[in-house]
């Protein structure tokens, strides 16, 4: 049950049951308009759909395409898109038809006209998720007699399994915020083995198999195959031995 004392920032009120009227199509004079002079954030699994879309490496993908900077997170950078050099700073995947990587673009691209806030300790223990609209003064999505409900929009644009790995990243974030590299200085070997786990699927999957990793802990073989054989399962391990190797609180469990 949603806590009525809750305070949300002025001007945002979360949506609820309510329906939003949006659609975005071609026909629309401000269409692709949104894909430039934007700063996107990207996140671990944006990173694993568009460099598997585009057939390249993940260190491939992160010299192309990514560019790191100092997020909200003091102790470990955040990445964003490398958008073009041309006077409208494009979504280097824009092309004149539209989105060239559309099957595979990253969550932010996916949520507007939405914005996703999770409470994480709420009252009830459970977290909660909010959802917000959002307009840009431009769009012209806004004003379609086509009307969505949270659900119908989260299922429309396959948002349901990217929020599940946000989540999960999101924990990961919040166990790097309490500095779990102190001592060793900024781009030291722990942060540097946590950037490789998080955004580096294709040489954290080499590190697993040179060190044994999953040798180490108690897991059925068929949970081993499937991590060795899906980037997303090896992210989720990822996360896990992170937790596990930085003193998190993890569900690997170690042979003796």
């Amino acid at each position: 049950m949603q806590d009525p004392n809750r305070q949300f920032p002025e001007g945002m009120e979360p949506l609820g049951t309510d329906t939003f009227p949006f659609r975005c199509h071609a026909d629309l004079d401000c269409y692709t308009k949104c894909c430039s002079n934007v700063d996107m954030f990207l996140y671990p699994y944006d990173i694993i759909r568009l460099k598997r879309h585009l057939g390249l490496t993940s260190s491939e993908f992160l010299e192309q395409y990514v560019r790191m900077v100092q997020g909200q997170n003091p102790y470990f950078p955040s990445l964003m898109m490398r958008m073009t050099e041309s006077e409208r700073r494009s979504c280097p995947f824009l092309v004149e038809s539209g989105c060239s990587v559309y099957e595979n673009r990253p969550a932010s691209c996916r949520m507007y006209p939405l914005e996703r806030a999770v409470d994480r300790n709420p009252q009830g223990g459970r977290p909660e998720e909010f959802y917000f609209v959002t307009r840009h003064q431009y769009c012209m999505g806004h004003q379609s007699d086509k009307k969505w409900s949270c659900k119908e929009w989260l299922r429309d644009q396959g948002l349901l399994y990217y929020n599940l790995m946000d989540d999960l990243w999101a924990e990961i974030d919040t166990l790097f915020a309490g500095n779990p590299f102190e001592g060793e200085g900024v781009a030291g070997p722990r942060q540097q083995l946590a950037f490789m786990v998080c955004y580096n699927i294709d040489e954290f999957k080499e590190y697993v198999l040179r060190h044994n990793l999953l040798d180490r802990f108690r897991m059925e073989s068929g949970r081993k195959r499937d991590i060795m054989g899906q980037d997303e399962e090896l992210l989720k391990f990822g996360y896990e031995w992170l937790k596990f190797f930085l003193g998190g609180n993890s569900t690997l469990h170690p042979k003796r």
